[in-house]
């Protein structure tokens, strides 16, 4: 050892011990931001960028690079990482000796893990649109500098991949855009951020474009029909009786609408065929004149679409036909908005909801009620792919029309048909039975 070393040596250290601390807090700073950045609102960076918050427009360039971005943060981190380890090392061997490996890699672990991984990361993800803001313009340089290193990393990792059959672009989501939106509220509202009722509506409205008018439409064997033919006194007694607007009318079969009456219309023709007369001569009136050509559509029309074309047409009603033009049911505008809102009730709609909670914690239903609205009403989660009402999903995974007093355990679920009306299952007993084992289960 040459004279003068050991005079110098204490400085060598401090200079050692200063570049391990550097390095710890630049490994710490790699690690928050890519957690702040990968766990950052892209809603929210959307709407600062349009409000011209700079940052932000730079997190989003960030962002739309995301394996560029990883990239910089793990070479980075490793580059620190591996340097801190080092001169750790570097100082314990001079000063303990040879042992000094051994707790060079001790200490390095217990302070990599707590300040360079476990902290700053804590701190991020509670923090991730400020940390964010606050680290993209120090991080943008690192990925400027690091680029042409990354690109050679990425061609890599693309090759590696490709070889193994997997998928190297992380902007292709598996969910689509609707899903992850769905997805970000229901956890939203499971932290307690978001009400049901707003969750509730935000996924009907995200719905519309998956569900076709078959879904949410009355069927014909509910709908208020009425014959064409009768006379005109029996007709405006009927539509006064009617807790509907808007009723078809049929001529010869109850399948045959050849047309559609408007309460509104019948006063307003009511009115002007009998001028100021005190008594009104009904007799007379025409209904044909009055009543409005139908409007059939498709089952398979969506509701997204459903409410786009009431909407160019402004009407609020058409009657749903299948394949073979055969009138399935009936959908209004109410129907579609009622999806995002839920049930609506005016003071002249029937107040028979068609669900009634009991004591023992088990569900009265009628056969008719959709799956959905059960679903709704008592925040469960029954399958409707298969089946719209609550009858049809008994049937079909019972792959029978169940007489009365069989009952049914599936989807966590214990249904009773408690009445049967020909083939239709009219009321039925509904128990959720989350304790039981899944599968199928029959009894007589």
């Amino acid at each position: 050892m040459e004279a003068g070393h050991p005079a110098a040596l204490p400085v060598d250290i401090w200079a050692a011990v200063a570049i391990i601390v550097f390095c710890i807090a630049m490994s710490a700073f790699f690690a928050a931001s890519e957690t702040a950045l990968t766990g950052a609102s892209r809603a929210r960076m959307h709407a600062l960028e349009r409000n011209g918050d700079k940052r932000a427009a730079l997190v989003n360039r960030l962002l739309r690079r995301r394996e560029r971005l990883i990239g910089t943060t793990l070479l980075g981190n490793t580059l620190v990482n591996i340097g801190s380890s080092a001169f750790m090392t570097s100082v314990l061997v001079v000063v303990i000796g040879e042992q000094g490996a051994v707790w060079a890699t001790a200490i390095m672990t217990v302070l990599l893990l707590v300040f360079a991984e476990v902290l700053p990361k804590t701190v991020a993800i509670n923090n991730a649109d400020r940390v964010s803001l606050l680290f993209a313009r120090v991080l943008a340089p690192f990925v400027a500098i690091f680029g042409p290193v990354l690109l050679a990393v990425e061609v890599l990792v693309r090759g590696v991949l490709r070889l193994f059959g997997g998928q190297a672009d992380e902007r292709v989501s598996i969910l689509s855009g609707a899903e992850e939106l769905k997805s970000a509220v229901d956890l939203l509202h499971r932290e307690g951020n978001v009400e049901r009722s707003d969750r509730d509506m935000f996924g009907g409205l995200l719905d519309l474009g998956d569900l076709a008018v078959a879904d949410v439409m009355v069927h014909r064997t509910a709908m208020s029909v009425l014959d064409a033919d009768l006379p005109p006194d029996e007709l405006v007694r009927a539509v006064v009786a009617s807790p509907y607007s808007r009723l078809p009318l049929w001529r010869g079969t109850p399948d045959n609408i050849v047309a559609v009456l408007h309460a509104k219309d019948l006063v307003r023709a009511l009115t002007a065929a009998n001028g100021q007369a005190a008594t009104p001569d009904v007799a007379s009136l025409d209904i044909s004149r009055v009543a409005v050509e139908p409007w059939f559509i498709p089952a398979t029309t969506s509701l997204k679409d459903q409410l786009a074309a009431f909407r160019r047409r402004r009407t609020h009603v058409a009657l749903v036909v299948d394949e073979y033009g055969v009138v399935m049911g009936l959908v209004t505008l109410e129907d579609i908005i009622e999806e995002i809102v839920g049930d609506i009730r005016d003071e002249h709609d029937l107040v028979v909801q068609g669900v009634r909670a009991q004591a023992d914690g088990s569900v009265v239903v009628e056969g008719s009620v959709p799956i959905r609205d059960l679903n709704r009403v008592m925040a469960w989660d029954l399958p409707d792919e298969h089946a719209t009402t609550v009858a049809g999903l008994v049937i079909h995974e019972a792959r029978a029309i169940p007489e009365a007093g069989q009952v049914f355990t599936f989807h966590r679920f214990r249904f009773e048909v408690q009445r049967k009306v020909r083939n239709r299952l009219t009321s039925l007993r509904v128990v959720p039975a989350t304790a039981l084992a899944g599968g199928t289960s029959r009894e007589g």
